[in-house]
C-alpha cells in the first residue's frame, strides 16, 4: 500500500532537487562561461582597444588559467578542513570580485588581476559543483545532473557571444567593459541565490588526500589515462575556443557580428552536448564516447580552416557539441568512481593537470599566431592533439572490476534418509547474475536473497 505522505515528500524532494540543478547550471555559467570564455570572445576588442599583440593578449588568458591552477591546489588542501559547499560559496564571491575588476579596468594590469580572480573563483566554484549537483537528485540521474552543468556553461557562452556582438557593433571595441558589467549584475544575483538556497549534506571531510590530492586520485580506477585525457583536452580546446572569433576576423575576413554568431552557435550546441554525450556514454561506455569526441574534434577543426561562412557555422555547432562532451564525460567518470570523501581532492588533482594545460595553451597559441601570421597552425595543432586524445581514451578501463565478494552457497534441499549417500546429488551451483551499477560489477547468486 502506497504511503501518500511519503510519496508527496519524494515529489517535493525531486522538485527541490530539480530547482537546485537549474541553479547550479547558472553557477556553472558564472564560474566558467563568464569567468573564462567571455575573454575569448572579447579578445579582439581588448587587443585592439589596448593596443596589445596576440602574445600579450594570450598571456592575459594565461593569467586566468594560472589562477585556475592555483585554485585547484587550494581546493585539494581546503577539502580536508572545510566542506565542499563552503569552498564553492567562497569561489562564487571571488568570481564576482574578478568581474567587478574587469569592469573598471583602465588597462591590462587591472584586467589581469580581474582575470586572475575570475580564474581562482572559477576553480573554487567548479570543482565542488559536480558532486553537489549530483547529490541534489536521485542517484540514477547523477550523470544527467552533471550534464546540465555543461548546459549551463553553453547558455553562458551563448549569452556572452550575443552580448559581445551587440555591444561591439553598436558602441565599438572600446565598450568591451560593458559586457563585463552586465555579467557582473547577473553574477551577483546568481551568487545571492546560491548563498541563500543551495545546500549539501556531506557526512565526512576528505582525508588521506596527499599533496595536491594525488593520493586520493590514485585510488580512482584508470587514473593515468583519465589525467592524460584531461590534460590533452585542456591543451586542445583553448587553441580553438580562445582564438575562434579572432581567427575568423583576421584570417577569414569575417565581421565582428559574424564571428560572434559562430561563437554563439558553439554555446547553443554546448547546451545539448553534455546531456547528449553522457547518455551515449551510459550506453557504450566512457572510453568509446571519449574516443568519438576526440576524433570528431580533429576532423571538425580541420574542416573549419577554409573559413567558408555557411559550412563554418555548421561546424561551429559540432565544435560546441564536442567541446561539452569531453569534460562532461570525464567529470561523470570521476563522480561515479570516487567515494564522497575522496571526490574533492581527487577531482582537484585532475583539475591541477588540466589547469597546467590551460595555462600553456593560450600563450602557445598566441605565440604561434604571431610567428606564423595566421591562426591556421594553431587549429592544426589542436586537431593533432585530438588524435592523441583519441588513443589515450582507449586506456580507460572498459568497466571497473573491484574484487568480487565470495558468493554464498545456497542451502541444499533435504535428501531422503533412505537414499544412499553416494547417490545424493550435490546442490547445483547457481548461475551468477551480473548487475551493472555505476560502472561497477557486483556478482550476486541468482537464487540467494540480496543483502540489505
Amino acid at each position: 500500500m502506497t504511503d501518500l505522505g511519503s510519496e508527496a515528500e519524494i515529489r517535493q524532494r525531486r522538485l527541490t532537487g530539480a530547482a537546485a540543478v537549474v541553479l547550479m547550471a547558472l553557477v556553472a555559467a558564472l564560474a566558467q562561461s563568464f569567468g573564462r570564455f567571455t575573454y575569448g570572445v572579447l579578445l579582439p576588442a581588448v587587443r585592439d582597444d589596448l593596443g596589445l599583440s596576440n602574445t600579450v593578449a594570450g598571456s592575459l588568458a594565461t593569467v586566468n588559467m594560472a589562477a585556475y591552477l592555483i585554485g585547484s591546489l587550494i581546493v585539494a588542501a581546503a577539502s580536508s578542513r572545510f566542506r565542499l559547499l563552503s569552498v564553492m560559496r567562497v569561489g562564487v564571491v571571488v568570481a564576482i570580485i574578478g568581474q567587478a575588476l574587469a569592469t573598471i579596468s583602465p588597462g591590462p594590469a587591472v584586467l589581469g588581476v580581474g582575470l586572475f580572480a575570475q580564474g581562482l573563483g572559477g576553480a573554487l566554484t567548479w570543482i565542488p559543483a559536480p558532486v553537489i549537483t549530483a547529490d541534489a537528485i536521485a542517484p540514477e540521474r547523477r550523470g544527467l545532473a552533471v550534464g546540465f552543468l555543461g548546459a549551463g556553461m553553453g547558455l553562458g557562452v551563448v549569452f556572452a557571444g550575443q552580448l559581445s556582438g551587440f555591444v561591439r557593433s553598436t558602441m565599438g571595441d572600446s565598450s568591451w567593459r560593458s559586457v563585463y558589467f552586465v555579467q557582473l549584475l547577473i553574477g551577483a544575483a546568481v551568487a545571492a541565490a546560491v548563498l541563500l538556497a543551495i545546500g549539501h549534506r556531506q557526512e565526512r571531510l576528505s582525508s588521506r588526500t596527499g599533496i595536491g590530492g594525488f593520493s586520493a586520485l590514485r585510488r580512482v580506477p584508470g587514473w593515468v589515462p583519465l589525467v592524460s585525457a584531461f590534460f590533452v583536452f585542456g591543451l586542445l580546446y583553448l587553441l580553438v575556443i580562445s582564438f575562434l572569433t579572432t581567427r575568423l576576423e583576421d584570417d577569414s575576413g569575417w565581421t565582428s557580428g559574424q564571428a560572434s554568431l559562430a561563437f554563439t552557435l558553439v554555446g547553443v550546441a554546448m547546451i545539448f552536448g553534455g546531456p547528449l554525450f553522457i547518455a551515449l556514454s551510459e550506453r557504450i561506455g566512457a572510453r568509446w564516447t571519449l574516443a568519438i569526441s576526440f576524433g570528431g574534434w580533429a576532423v571538425v577543426t580541420t574542416l573549419m580552416l577554409p573559413g567558408w561562412f555557411a559550412p563554418t557555422l555548421a561546424l561551429s555547432v559540432a565544435v560546441g557539441l564536442l567541446f561539452a562532451s569531453m569534460p562532461s564525460v570525464l567529470t561523470v567518470y570521476v563522480v561515479n568512481n570516487t567515494a564522497t570523501d575522496d571526490y574533492g581532492p581527487a577531482f582537484s588533482a585532475v583539475t591541477f593537470s588540466f589547469g597546467i594545460a590551460q595555462m600553456i595553451s593560450p600563450q602557445l597559441g598566441g605565440f604561434i599566431a604571431d610567428a606564423a601570421g595566421s591562426f591556421t597552425p594553431v587549429f592544426l595543432l589542436s586537431a593533432s592533439l585530438a588524435v592523441v586524445g583519441m588513443f589515450i581514451s582507449f586506456g580507460l578501463p572498459r568497466r571497473v572490476r573491484p574484487g568480487f565478494p565470495a558468493v554464498p552457497a545456497p542451502v541444499a534441499t533435504s535428501v531422503p534418509v533412505t537414499a544412499p549417500a553416494a547417490t545424493a546429488e550435490p546442490a547445483a551451483t547457481p548461475e551468477p547474475d551480473w548487475r551493472l551499477v555505476n560502472m561497477t560489477f557486483d556478482v550476486i547468486a541468482a537464487d540467494v536473497p540480496e543483502a540489505r
